[in-house]
């Protein structure tokens, strides 16, 4: 989703990955948030905290967006007939957003089982979080074993326009910790380094 954020790097970092790991289809679909504003990522003039991730639900939050971006995959998987969809929520090192928890995941699933024609007629569709539970750490273990060149992936709040990780975000800190618990040498691309 290409939603305003000032991390757009991001979209050409999931493109590779998606062509690497062999994707059907990529698509980015452009909506902009940034003209709700209300979150230091869709907004630039509120600063992208990097005190550290402190307790509460960050300006980093986005509002809706995952009900938005939900909503979408949900029209899509509708379209395709396809009976699941994935996302990347996860709820235990996180900045504390209230639509990463599995209550929502499971709520939201319940709505498009109410809302969508497919599940009227008995074809019902599952909302899937595999790393929702997961601590950073096993997230990188499992990628690893995937084969994703983490490396590549982007999660920095303010990356540079080569996609270089900040090192001072929520998302960088979360990340570097992950990398430490892990017990795997930190490959990401940073700033200044």
């Amino acid at each position: 989703m290409n939603y305003g954020q000032r991390h757009g790097v991001e979209l050409e970092a999931a493109r590779r990955i998606a062509s690497q790991l062999g994707a059907a289809e990529y698509r980015v679909i452009a909506l902009d948030l940034a003209q709700f504003g209300g979150s230091a990522l869709t907004d630039r003039s509120i600063a992208v905290p990097t005190g550290g991730v402190q307790p509460g639900i960050p300006v980093t939050y986005v509002p809706a967006r995952n009900t938005i971006f939900l909503a979408l995959a949900l029209g899509w998987a509708e379209v395709l007939g396809a009976q699941h969809i994935f996302v990347g929520a996860n709820a235990v090192d996180y900045s504390g957003y209230p639509d990463c928890r599995p209550e929502y995941l499971r709520a939201f699933e319940a709505m498009a089982n109410l809302a969508t024609k497919a599940a009227i007629e008995g074809h019902r569709i599952a909302v899937r979080a595999p790393l929702v539970d997961l601590p950073k750490a096993k997230i990188i273990q499992l990628a690893r074993e995937l084969g994703v060149e983490l490396a590549a992936t982007v999660s920095c709040y303010q990356p540079d326009a080569e996609g270089r990780a900040c090192g001072a975000c929520d998302a960088c800190r979360i990340r570097r910790d992950g990398f430490a618990a892990a017990g795997v040498a930190d490959t990401t691309r940073y700033q200044g380094v």
